[in-house]
């Protein structure tokens, strides 16, 4: 199973930076996600995620970093915690550590993403 590595780049639009490690688990979204084709960019994610949920098995660990993202963005993130849960559900090991600004805005996201998915988030303030 292959790593994903995505450079972000700030244009037009944003493109958050990228870090999926199969032999570790650990995956990392950070930067500004604002996409024009946002399912588009988020679909590989989700087949890496689906991929390494059926045939790796081993631990997830997420760590969002993201200091923006877009409403279309929101809905692909909530697909990713789906299936993070989903696997959780059927015994995989997830752990979801959402980094945030010192806003109160972010903070009531995170919470959104926790009431609609019911997956456990660590919430840890960006230094």
């Amino acid at each position: 199973m292959n790593d994903i590595h995505i450079q972000g780049v700030h244009e037009a639009y944003f493109v958050p930076t990228v870090n999926f490690v199969a032999a570790t688990g650990k995956c990392e979204i950070s930067g500004e996600s604002y996409l024009e084709e946002t399912t588009k960019f988020y679909a590989p994610l989700l087949t890496w995620i689906k991929e390494y949920t059926e045939t790796v098995k081993g631990p997830l660990n997420f760590d969002f970093k993201l200091s923006y993202f877009n409403t279309s963005s929101s809905k692909c993130l909530v697909d990713i915690l789906d299936m993070l849960k989903k696997y959780q559900q059927s015994g995989g090991e997830v752990s979801v550590n959402w980094y945030y600004e010192d806003s109160d805005e972010e903070l009531e996201e995170v919470e959104d993403f926790i009431m609609e998915t019911g997956l456990q988030i660590n919430k840890i303030p960006m230094e």
